[in-house]
């Protein structure tokens, strides 16, 4: 199960709390409450993202919202201590004692790395599938944060359709000076409603889940690079070396002093 992003609900949350605040300091909620300025602006904004994307597509939408809430479930340092056991056996064992380890394991990317190992296939075949998988989740993930950005781009010129809107009736009002303070006021919340849905929530969500996205790109090249090490017969601590490169510098530190080497000495046994 996906741990939980909390940095996305602590920022979605606390900045509509934020425009909360904000607005009841000097007025009241009704006053940027207003139906048909809501049915222009995300209804408006959201038909325009059923013309831009197929029906297989877009049933996707809702599940690609929640993934910027889900954090990457993959640890740089988990995935270097389980890749520099697995070679340590293999080195002991051979190549096919890891066929037992493989049911153990949690992730579906290093699980068909080594299986492709145990069934033999030539490094540059492993090479080769592996990266199309990696290839194929970047272009999966990225389509994914394009559509939000999409929607991020359709939602404030959906509030300003709303503001025109709404400043054409004013001036077909100009007669009555209670219509057209009115009308004003109408105008402004739709592009205020754009701005929040773009700003606030769509367009940070696609950011989100790019960043995500190339960590765990990052992970999977991790990954890679130790399965071909794994086959290739590399002794563990070179193995080590190798994949420690991809820990950020404050994990690759704790992991030195938790786990690897101390003092140019490996605690292998």
């Amino acid at each position: 199960m996906k741990k939980r992003d909390i940095l996305t609900f602590i920022g979605v949350f606390a900045g509509i709390g934020i425009i909360l605040w904000g607005i009841l300091i000097n007025s009241q909620l009704k006053t940027f409450y207003d139906f048909a300025s809501i049915v222009i602006t995300i209804f408006g904004s959201f038909c325009a993202m059923l013309v831009n994307y197929p029906m297989s597509e877009f049933k996707k939408i809702l599940k690609i919202m929640g993934a910027s809430f889900r954090d990457v479930n993959i640890s740089g340092t988990e995935i270097l201590q389980k890749t520099t056991e697995l070679s340590r056996k293999a080195r002991r064992d051979g190549l096919l004692s890891l066929e037992n380890e493989i049911g153990e394991l949690n992730d579906e990317y290093l699980k068909k790395g080594l299986q492709l190992v145990v069934d033999g296939m030539e490094p540059e075949t492993i090479r080769e599938v592996l990266e199309l998988e990696i290839d194929e989740m970047e272009r999966r993930h990225g389509k994914g944060a394009e559509m939000l950005k999409s929607w991020g781009g359709y939602a404030p010129a959906f509030g300003m359709i709303g503001t025109l809107i709404g400043l054409i009736q004013m001036l077909a009002s100009l007669d009555d000076s209670n219509k057209l303070a009115a009308g004003m006021a109408a105008a402004l919340i739709t592009t205020f409603y754009g701005a929040v849905m773009a700003y606030l929530i769509l367009n940070p969500m696609a950011a989100n889940l790019t960043i995500k996205t190339q960590e765990e790109i990052a992970y999977r090249e991790m990954m890679l690079e130790g399965i071909l090490a794994i086959q290739s017969g590399l002794n563990p601590r070179v193995v080590e070396e190798k994949l420690i490169a991809y820990l950020p510098p404050k994990d690759r530190e704790d992991y030195l002093k938790n786990f690897g080497y101390k003092a140019g000495v490996t605690n292998y046994e």
